[in-house]
């Protein structure tokens, strides 16, 4: 039998490469409830800077968005360079004990493993920064469910908003936007998909809840892990 000519071959390779479809997921929220970790880290920093205390629903509102965005928000008197030393606070919390204080959802993994046999390429997609996402992703053994984990940049100066992030996932990973689905429980994920004209999907496991996200461009939503497959497929076919 002779074999395809080579320009057939390459044509069927591109329309491989078009037709994949690939997933950016946010990790805080989506992928593992870290809110033990996070809040511990908000509460250090806080005092390390002297700053007032915050009550426990606003401390749940700094997961997902980038600690400057959420230090501009309820701070606003802070100077930039302040900012940035709160920041440094919290990732000698983070760094030391706050990181491993998570638990990953159940049925995540399943649910990984089960998008990833289907053919989907995953990535992760986080506001957190990218030397964080590898060293958990090493401690739970996760890397090998995502073919690239994208992060902000520690100082947050470079990449800090999920549009930020997600722009830097895409192009990385050249993922074509029309096949290219971000999966997040905040306001920010589906902000960060609608700004980087992707499509969006959130979850009402995480920290956000349904108004939150339909508000911000969500264009479809699930309740479970268990139903992300069925959610994707919904969203983006």
């Amino acid at each position: 039998m002779a074999e395809a000519p080579w320009c057939e071959v390459e044509a069927d390779a591109d329309v491989k490469e078009r037709l994949l479809k690939h997933l950016f997921f946010d990790f805080d929220g989506t992928i593992a409830n870290s809110e033990r970790g996070i809040v511990g880290g908000i509460k250090y920093m806080l005092k390390a800077m002297q700053l007032p205390p915050l009550d426990d629903a606003t401390y749940r509102k700094f997961i997902g968005p980038s600690l400057t965005a959420s230090l501009n928000r309820y701070y606003p008197t802070l100077t930039p360079a302040a900012v940035a030393e709160t920041i440094t606070h919290y990732q000698t919390y983070y760094l030391d004990q706050g990181i491993y204080e998570l638990a990953l959802y159940p049925g995540i993994e399943q649910t990984l493993a089960q998008l990833q046999e289907a053919g989907y390429q995953l990535n992760i997609a986080s506001a957190k920064p990218e030397v964080m996402i590898d060293k958990i992703a090493a401690h739970f053994d996760l890397g090998h469910y995502f073919a690239g984990m994208y992060g902000a940049t520690m100082d947050e100066r470079i990449r800090s908003s999920k549009t930020a992030v997600l722009a830097y996932a895409l192009d990385q990973a050249q993922a074509p936007l029309a096949s290219s689905l971000m999966i997040g429980d905040r306001d920010t994920d589906m902000q960060g998909g609608v700004n980087n004209q992707v499509k969006t999907l959130g979850v009402l496991y995480g920290f956000g809840d349904a108004a939150e996200l339909n508000g911000a461009g969500a264009m479809g939503l699930v309740e479970t892990p268990s139903q992300l497959p069925s959610g994707i497929q919904t969203v983006l076919g």
